[in-house]
Protein backbone atom coordinates (compact mmCIF):
# COMPACT_ATOMS: atom_id res chain seq x y z
CA UNK A 1 0.00 0.00 0.00
CA UNK A 2 0.87 3.57 -0.54
CA UNK A 3 0.36 7.02 0.27
CA UNK A 4 0.83 10.59 -1.55
CA UNK A 5 2.43 13.06 0.80
CA UNK A 6 2.62 16.73 0.46
CA UNK A 7 5.01 19.04 2.76
CA UNK A 8 4.08 22.18 3.06
CA UNK A 9 7.28 22.85 5.50
CA UNK A 10 5.70 22.62 8.87
CA UNK A 11 2.91 20.80 7.98
CA UNK A 12 2.42 17.08 6.04
CA UNK A 13 -0.67 16.30 4.04
CA UNK A 14 -1.47 12.63 3.63
CA UNK A 15 -3.57 11.27 0.94
CA UNK A 16 -4.68 7.99 -0.06
CA UNK A 17 -4.64 7.78 -3.52
CA UNK A 18 -2.73 10.07 -6.50
CA UNK A 19 -5.92 11.41 -7.67
CA UNK A 20 -6.69 12.97 -4.27
CA UNK A 21 -3.81 14.45 -4.10
CA UNK A 22 -3.92 15.76 -7.23
CA UNK A 23 -7.26 17.05 -6.96
CA UNK A 24 -5.72 18.81 -3.60
CA UNK A 25 -3.06 20.48 -5.58
CA UNK A 26 -4.96 21.99 -8.34
CA UNK A 27 -7.17 23.52 -6.01
CA UNK A 28 -4.40 24.82 -3.46
CA UNK A 29 -1.47 24.26 -4.58
CA UNK A 30 -1.12 23.95 -8.97
CA UNK A 31 2.63 24.16 -8.48
CA UNK A 32 3.04 21.85 -5.85
CA UNK A 33 4.21 18.56 -5.71
CA UNK A 34 3.37 15.22 -3.42
CA UNK A 35 5.31 12.03 -3.72
CA UNK A 36 4.50 8.62 -3.27
CA UNK A 37 5.48 6.77 0.02
CA UNK A 38 5.47 2.81 0.50
CA UNK A 39 3.33 2.62 3.74
CA UNK A 40 5.36 0.34 6.10
CA UNK A 41 3.83 -2.66 7.99
CA UNK A 42 0.66 -4.71 7.79
CA UNK A 43 -2.21 -3.52 5.54
CA UNK A 44 -5.35 -2.72 8.12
Amino acid sequence: MTVWIYDQGEELKVFATEEIAQAWLDENDPEGVAFEYEVIGPPV
